[in-house]
């Protein structure tokens, strides 16, 4: 007997994916609804977000998947996915596993949007949680 298919992945069909084959994508914490970060996912990376359920991006400057907290331990764990109105942004809700509070930045704080542009300067205003020498090995 034949082992049976399962059905094609209809869902991602509906998304406006750009030239590259890329989609923008938000990761929002789950509860605070503090946006965490930005990035991209090509279908096989939201594919693989939505078997997992943890957050997989597609790394331009690596040109390859990212999973996230794969060298951090910084992991994204999904609660939901959004597209919005126009099918070309995708909204993560997450919560932000391997650190408390959670890290979701590179430089080791929480939100990767931590400079705020005050009378004509950006200015770090959310503090490190975590050097990121200690992070990243």
């Amino acid at each position: 007997m034949e082992p049976t298919l399962p059905p094609p992945v209809s869902w991602i069909k509906h998304i406006r994916w750009d030239s590259k084959g890329l989609v923008p994508v938000i990761a929002q914490e789950q509860g605070t609804n503090d946006v965490l970060m930005f990035a991209w996912m090509n279908r096989e990376a939201l594919q693989k977000t939505v078997e997992l359920g943890r957050a997989v991006y597609f790394s331009r400057t690596r040109d390859k998947l990212w999973y996230k907290g794969e060298e951090s331990g910084h992991v994204q764990k999904v609660h939901e996915i959004r597209m919005d109105c126009d099918n070309d942004v995708i909204l993560l809700k997450v919560t932000q596993l391997g650190h408390e509070p959670g890290i979701a930045c590179h430089t080791g704080r929480h939100s990767c949007f931590f400079n705020v542009l005050e009378n004509g300067e950006w200015k770090s205003v959310d503090p490190v949680l975590k050097d990121p020498e200690s992070i990243y090995k």
